[in-house]
């Protein structure tokens, strides 16, 4: 018995058809017109930290990448509120909630810390007239980290 694929689809075919996919393309396609309407009404330097998460039951949820523009945000959250209250879209908003959840860290790009043989020699010289143990044995590791010259 051998697998036969279903035949592929146009994408505008299955988003007619599927009901699932019907009701999540919509409520996308709602999330960003709701997200276009805050966007109005924010600072245009907070518009990049600040996403639409939902809006139901008269509670619009925030996703905030920043904590610096969560706080602001909460110091604004009233005129916020008052503002987007005036749109039909957010007729019966009560509160605004914001969540700050940061771009995940594993992006950041590593340093690594390199040094030329000069910086290491000094440290090495510095290392030598130091008493404090502890002090001595860091500018040694310090020092560790030079580029050994090519050969």
């Amino acid at each position: 018995m051998a697998f036969r694929p279903l035949p592929a689809q146009a994408s505008t075919k299955l988003l007619r058809e599927a009901k699932p996919l019907q009701s999540l393309f919509a409520e996308a396609q709602r999330l960003s017109h709701l997200q276009e309407l805050l966007d109005s009404q924010l600072q245009p330097a907070a518009r990049p930290y600040c996403r639409i998460a939902s809006w139901r039951e008269g509670s619009l949820l925030l996703i905030v990448t920043d904590g610096h523009w969560a706080t602001r945000l909460r110091y604004q959250q009233n005129r916020l509120l008052r503002q987007l209250a005036a749109f039909d879209e957010f007729k019966g908003l009560a509160r605004i909630l914001l969540k700050v959840q940061p771009h995940s860290q594993a992006s950041a790009p590593v340093r690594s810390v390199t040094l030329t043989e000069s910086a290491a020699a000094t440290l090495h010289e510095a290392a030598e007239g130091i008493d404090n143990p502890q002090l001595k044995a860091a500018l040694e590791r310090l020092a560790s980290r030079s580029r050994k010259p090519t050969e």
